[in-house]
C-alpha cells in the first residue's frame, strides 16, 4: 500500500495512471480522515504521517516492482507529478527512496530467470570441465589395461618357457 500526492493530474490521467497499474496494483483517491480512521484500526499506523494533502492509495495487488516502474514511466512520459510520500510493503516501512530502488528493479520474472540462471550456471561450468577429466580418465584406463595386458602376456610368456 503506498501514499501517492496526485496533484495536478486530470480525471483523464488519473484514468490513464490507473490503466497502466491494471493487474499489479489499484489507485483510490481518498478522503485523509476516514483512510486515518481505517489505518488506526487496521494497525497500519506507520500509513497515518502521509495521510496528509491530496492523497491516493495505491494497492499492490500483484508485482511490487512493476507497479513501482509503471507510476515512475507514467510520470516521465506526461511529465507528471504523482509524489509516492510512503507506504508499507508487506507490512513495513516503505520511504520514498526506497520505492525508488523498488521502481528500478527489473520484473519478478526476469528476477527469477536470473535466479535460475545462477544456480544452473556453477552446474554448466561443472558440465564444461567434465569432458576433460573423462577424457584423463579414459587415458589412465587405458595406460591401467595396457600394463595389465603386458603382465598378462609377460606371465603367460614365462609360463611357457618353464615348461
Amino acid at each position: 500500500m503506498l501514499a501517492a500526492d496526485y496533484r495536478g493530474l486530470s480525471v483523464k490521467e488519473i484514468a490513464e495512471l490507473r490503466g497502466r497499474m491494471r493487474g499489479n496494483a489499484k489507485m483510490t483517491v481518498v478522503k485523509n480522515t476516514l483512510a486515518r480512521r481505517a489505518a488506526e484500526e487496521a494497525g497500519r499506523v506507520d500509513m497515518l504521517p502521509h495521510l496528509v494533502g491530496p492523497t491516493a492509495v495505491v494497492w499492490i495487488q500483484g508485482d511490487p516492482a512493476a507497479a513501482a516502474k509503471a507510476l515512475t514511466e507514467f510520470n516521465k512520459e506526461f511529465d507528471a507529478t504523482v509524489t509516492v510520500k510512503g507506504g508499507l510493503l508487506k507490512g513495513q516501512p516503505l520511504s520514498q527512496e526506497q520505492f525508488v530502488a523498488l521502481s528500478k528493479l527489473p520484473p519478478r520474472e526476469e528476477l527469477l530467470a536470473r535466479l535460475v540462471g545462477g544456480i544452473a550456471s556453477p552446474m554448466n561450468a561443472l558440465g564444461n570441465l567434465n569432458q576433460p577429466l573423462q577424457k584423463l580418465g579414459n587415458g589412465m584406463n587405458e595406460l591401467l589395461a595396457g600394463l595389465g595386458r603386458t603382465l598378462t602376456a609377460l606371465e603367460a610368456q614365462k609360463a611357457s618357457a618353464g615348461s
